[in-house]
């Protein structure tokens, strides 16, 4: 994820940290300010181990995911949470319930823990006196655990709750419609926060606007891997196109992107290996920086050296599976990717292109429904 540094790792999982968490450090520092040095660190504490407690809720799922053989890319902390970025989502469904469920598990073993602790050592206090701003650190971050294992068992998909329940509507529907159906409950649920957070807490708009904008991704992102399953790199590649040798100039890269409709260039070397894609946003800051004479190798070895250090450029085989190849396409952050045949850039995988396909697919299911209608 853009915008984020590693902090740790655990088991082999990367633990980032967004920029914008910063943002929430500052506001509890800003907000524990009144109560002097004490408060203030006693409020970046708690706001620390709460966070610590969102890692450990990410890394049930990893740890279980990664037992079912998926790779986890990483776990990034946000201001509202965390986020496991796994590879592949599972589609078997007892794999994704296991997973789903492994998060709150992790959440109430801390509460258990944190309450044989308390019990203990004497410090067991009325429940009702305890609260996310009142009592004790221990009795605190145990009854934020308790709240981070109910309010993510919601089936408010995507949340774990709503992929507990897509994984039980799998059981009696194909994937895709098993992911619309629990994207709509969840979506509907997202209006309710929505509400809620009008009427009584504004930071409910903020988790509502995650959880609508997250099902809707997440059923569009199913009902295309339904769409391309079965199918080949080959069937949804774009086989007209430019590419640039790595010694031609920016300038020429200019001329074709004016000329046609391409946005992103492979860039080849004499021997026709990829050098990397020069995409329209490197075009476009190359010229901001006067390059036009600059070979364009030059700039896509430069961007890539910055990403990712002497890590190949991402390419694809025309035989591949296309449901893979969109993963990987999305999991690079690119817009598009060169396919390879004996060494030579035979096709394009665009984003573009891709969700053109998928319209038009959607157009000809209305149509045919459309047709079927007035049949019977």
């Amino acid at each position: 994820m853009r915008w984020s540094f590693r902090i740790a790792s655990v088991a082999g999982i990367p633990i980032r940290v967004h920029a914008t968490f910063l943002l929430l450090l500052l506001f509890v520092a800003w907000s524990h300010s009144s109560e002097g040095g004490p408060g203030v660190v006693q409020g970046l504490l708690f706001t620390v181990l709460l966070f610590s407690c969102v890692v450990a809720h990410e890394l049930g799922h990893s740890l279980v995911g990664m037992r079912f053989g998926y790779k986890v890319r990483d776990i990034t902390l946000l201001p509202i949470g965390g986020v496991a970025g796994f590879e592949r989502m599972p589609t078997d469904p007892r794999q994704e319930m296991l997973i789903a469920l492994a998060g709150p598990l992790v959440n109430v073993v801390l509460a258990v823990a944190l309450y044989a602790v308390l019990g203990a050592t004497g410090g067991l206090v009325p429940v009702e006196s305890v609260g996310v701003t009142t009592g004790g650190l221990l009795e605190r971050l145990m009854l934020v655990n308790v709240m981070l294992a109910g309010f993510n068992l919601l089936p408010a998909f995507p949340m774990d709750g709503g992929r507990m329940l897509r994984a039980l509507l799998a059981r009696r529907m194909d994937y895709a419609q098993a992911t619309q159906t629990a994207a709509r409950v969840g979506q509907a649920m997202a209006l309710g926060f929505g509400l809620l957070g009008l009427l009584y807490n504004p930071f409910l708009l903020f988790i509502a606007l995650f959880v609508y904008m997250g099902a809707e991704q997440e059923a569009a992102a199913a009902t295309m891997r339904s769409l391309f399953e079965g199918l080949t790199v080959r069937s949804a590649m774009v086989t007209r196109f430019s590419v640039l040798r790595d010694d031609e100039p920016v300038a020429r890269a200019l001329e074709l992107l004016i000329e046609g409709e391409q946005h992103d260039f492979p860039v080849v070397a004499p021997d026709g290996s990829v050098r990397g894609m020069l995409s329209r946003t490197l075009l476009l800051n190359a010229l901001g920086r006067g390059d036009e004479r600059r070979p364009v190798g030059e700039v896509v070895r430069t961007a890539g050296d910055a990403a990712a250090g002497d890590a190949p450029p991402l390419v694809l085989a025309p035989g591949a599976s296309l449901d893979d190849a969109v993963e990987q396409v999305r999991n690079a952050g690119l817009a598009s990717v060169p396919v390879l045949d004996g060494g030579r850039v035979v096709g394009l995988l665009t984003i573009e292109n891709l969700a053109e396909l998928a319209m038009i697919h959607n157009a000809r299911a209305r149509a045919a429904q459309l047709g079927h209608s007035h049949t019977t």
